[in-house]
């Protein structure tokens, strides 16, 4: 799989999905997509996280719980499409993470105690619409760039955002157009 297509929205009629559609269109047929809320996340409790660990210990990911990290590690791009909700993005996205962080399948730590990744993608494409202002990008893409640099090894990345569509009087389909032109500038 070339790239893996991480859907954190919840709607067909999503804003961030029909940007992200623009893009897939382009990537071609090695595309994979995860519809996050169509899937079975792992709630990670302290029962979870013993069986998780260990599994990790033995080296054993063959659970259906590294199903999402197995995946993931294996792309060689990742988009992430997610909606700017309350200054971030949907929980979904970051149970989805948690599912991925796994100690020996998407990164292990040097000896210094730093993450080292395990993962092929070397590329990050963040797609996100807002109704109104993105206060900061910091709480949404700022976070997943953080965690795909530190411990999955990304080192570029591509950020679209259309923003203000819910703002009284706004062009939404101004906004989108303008956000499908910076996705249409990003190179595949």
């Amino acid at each position: 799989m070339k790239t893996l297509i991480i859907d954190a929205c919840t709607s067909d009629l999503s804003r961030t999905r029909r940007l992200t559609g623009c893009l897939k269109d382009r990537l071609g047929s090695d595309t994979e997509v995860i519809k996050l809320a169509e899937e079975k996340l792992y709630h990670l409790d302290e029962k979870l996280i013993k069986k998780r660990d260990a599994a990790a210990a033995e080296n054993d990911f063959s659970d259906d719980m590294f199903r999402f990290a197995r995946q993931f590690s294996k792309a060689e791009n990742i988009v992430v499409s997610a909606p700017y909700w309350d200054l971030s993005f949907p929980a979904v996205l970051k149970e989805y993470i948690e599912a991925i962080n796994v100690c020996g399948l998407t990164f292990r730590y040097s000896e210094n105690g730093m993450p080292v990744s395990l993962c092929r993608a070397k590329r990050l494409i963040y797609i996100t619409t807002a109704g109104g202002y993105i206060v900061s990008d910091e709480f949404g893409f700022g976070y997943i760039k953080s965690i795909a640099k530190l411990f999955y090894g990304i080192e570029k990345f591509d950020y679209v955002k259309a923003e203000g569509l819910d703002i009284e009087g706004a062009d939404i389909e101004m906004i989108l157009e303008n956000a499908k032109k910076d996705i249409d500038k990003i190179e595949i």
